[in-house]
């Protein structure tokens, strides 16, 4: 995460603040994506764009940096919140943990039990507790709900059973309850920024982490980690967000439109990401890129998870709101 000193952030606010409050055929919105063109994240990104044109009666254009060239999504929470640098992007809900305690819960390994129910979730208004306490504590504006990716291990070796996951060195997002379920379950995981973790296989620091397909190919994670390991413990959800300090400074009309753009990018993201994700790692395996193995002992995994769940919900008020989620 960069430091900014308080001459530097004014100065970044000042020109977000001019960027944004301009007149309405003035604007330009600026998006980051850690990966290239082809990525589920970058598509969903550019559907957003032509959506809120298209929704919008003025003129707004759009500066979206891609592979990284902003950093990675930890440096876009911190641009977000502060008002600088990006203005709309997609993010995994356990970086903004550093600003909001509870927003992780949307993304908790093993939540859903299936891609139906996973989606009824999302296209449903359960979510707003979290999207309103994100918004306050963070400055954080969540438009719409991308996601879709089937999360499984990935490893330098290979990890097919309960033992052979034990003590297994892995790399968890920075979410406590990321590395609580996988403690649970006999790994040994620990936080490692993203940018770190290719080089971290390679020299042993850790034997694996958890991905989705898309990213595994787009990112090369296959030279270091390629074995992959059924587990299937996360359907990914991917809020595409906007800086509220931005967001706040534009016409009610172009707001409007963003909104409604953000919901139609949404329902397109999470379509076009779970359809790919078969697909990816199909491509992987016909490449000899990855070897795929069934994991034995998923239900046991379940047993183990439940309560760490349950116990999370309850430091953070939010057995209700997880209870919702298990019932629909």
């Amino acid at each position: 995460m960069f430091n900014f000193s308080a001459k530097s952030i004014l100065a970044g606010a000042v020109v977000a603040l001019a960027s944004t409050t301009a007149q309405a055929d003035d604007i330009t919105l600026r998006g980051a994506s850690m990966f290239d063109e082809e990525h589920a994240f970058t598509k969903t990104l550019r559907y957003f764009e032509e959506r809120v044109a298209a929704n919008y009666d003025g003129d707004v254009s759009f500066d979206l940096r891609l592979n990284g060239e902003l950093g990675v999504e930890s440096d876009y929470v911190t641009y977000l919140n502060q008002g600088v640098a990006v203005d709309y992007t997609i993010l995994a809900p356990s970086n903004m943990a550093v600003f909001s305690e509870s927003i992780p819960l949307m993304d908790m390994p093993f939540l859903f039990r299936d891609l139906d129910h996973w989606d009824a979730v999302l296209s449903s208004n359960v979510l707003q507790p979290l999207e309103d306490e994100l918004r306050e504590a963070a400055g954080i504006v969540i438009v719409g709900y991308h996601g879709g990716g089937v999360r499984n291990l990935a490893s330098a070796a290979p990890i097919t059973n309960m033992d052979d996951l034990a003590g297994h060195r892995m790399r968890v997002m920075g979410a406590p309850i990321q590395a609580q379920t996988f403690s649970a379950v006999g790994a040994a995981p620990s936080a490692i920024a993203y940018n770190e973790v290719y080089n971290a296989i390679q020299t042993g620091v850790i034997a694996g982490f958890e991905n989705e397909a898309a990213s595994i190919q787009n990112l090369k994670f296959y030279e270091v980690a390629p074995h992959i390991s059924l587990t299937q413990h996360t359907i990914t959800v991917r809020p595409i967000v906007m800086s509220a300090a931005t967001f706040d400074n534009l016409p009610a009309d172009l707001q409007e439109a963003i909104m409604t753009a953000g919901a139609e990018a949404g329902s397109f993201g999470r379509a076009l990401e779970s359809g790919q994700d078969g697909e990816k790692l199909q491509q992987m395996i016909d490449a000899g890129q990855i070897t795929v193995h069934d994991f034995d002992g998923r239900e046991q995994m379940l047993e183990l998870v439940g309560p760490v769940q349950d116990a999370y919900a309850e430091e953070l008020g939010a057995t209700e709101l997880l209870e919702a989620i298990r019932g629909m």
